[in-house]
């Protein structure tokens, strides 16, 4: 499933290619992926401009002119192009955004998990009521050390499930939460409420370098990822322990095994993360 650095990936190329083009019909060929999508045929966005593409979590929003946005999601498979007239819709492909310079915004998902709404904007370069139950974004100054020191005291669950709780810091999925964890050094089994100040600072201190450096890379091309352009995502060449179960840690040589939290297998290295 895309996570932060896929959707930042994703919202930062709509924004080079749709931000100041004009809708100018929609196609809808699939009745509904998760939710409707019928209700875009009739939301009148033929004449709306698009202003501006952003990321929210892992949401990605274009808001238009007339005070409303599109809402995006890309599920476990979804995939947006921007592409020319003449490139013959592939099957999966659900929705059609023509746009004023005779390209058309696609939006394909095998699985149908993605999302794509019209909604209503808090105000102008603000977010739907709809992302308000997401907690802060781990790139800005709100994540910190203290931040989550604090979130997590009381907490008896595991620290990988507390790192990937979108109501306290949005967009880190499996994929970065282990190799976060592995960075600082911490066991993904450790009770979030026992962690020391000094553990959150370094997961926040590891977690911001880390998605920082996964988007330099346009992300990780695990398994349906692609970018707006059909390329891969080439972070998944620096995985030290995500997916690499089996295999030898690159830091101390100990061997990578995998544990179930939350439902999801685990990576993490028994010898150099306590």
């Amino acid at each position: 499933m895309p996570e932060l650095p896929e959707a930042e990936t994703i919202g930062r190329a709509l924004n080079r290619a749709m931000t100041g083009r004009t809708i100018t019909r929609v196609e809808v060929f699939t009745p509904a992926m998760r939710e409707p999508l019928t209700p875009l045929l009739s939301a009148r966005l033929e004449g709306r401009k698009i202003v501006d593409v952003r990321r929210r979590g892992r949401y990605v929003v274009a808001e238009l002119s007339d005070g409303r946005a599109l809402l995006m999601h890309f599920g476990m498979s979804g995939v947006v192009r921007v592409e020319t007239a003449d490139t013959p819709r592939r099957k999966h492909e659900h929705v059609f955004l023509h746009l004023d310079d005779g390209r058309i915004f696609r939006f394909e998902c095998t699985r149908r998990f993605s999302m794509l709404k019209v909604c209503e904007l808090s105000a102008p370069g603000g977010f739907p009521a709809e992302l308000d139950m997401l907690g802060v974004e781990p790139l800005t100054p709100e994540f910190d050390g203290d931040y989550f020191y604090l979130k997590s005291r009381g907490r008896t669950g595991n620290v990988k499930c507390f790192l990937m709780d979108n109501a306290i810091v949005c967009g880190i999925g499996n994929i970065y939460a282990t190799e976060t964890l592995h960075a600082a050094g911490i066991s993904p089994l450790r009770p979030a409420g026992k962690l020391t100040k000094k553990e959150c600072a370094r997961i926040a201190e590891e977690a911001k370098r880390i998605l920082s450096r996964a988007i330099e890379l346009g992300g990780s091309s695990i398994s349906d990822f692609l970018n707006v352009d059909g390329s891969e995502g080439k972070f998944g060449q620096e995985l030290a322990v995500y997916g690499r179960a089996g295999k030898m840690c690159p830091r101390c040589g100990k061997r990578i095994e995998t544990v179930r939290l939350g439902g999801r297998s685990s990576a993490y290295c028994p010898g150099c993360q306590k």
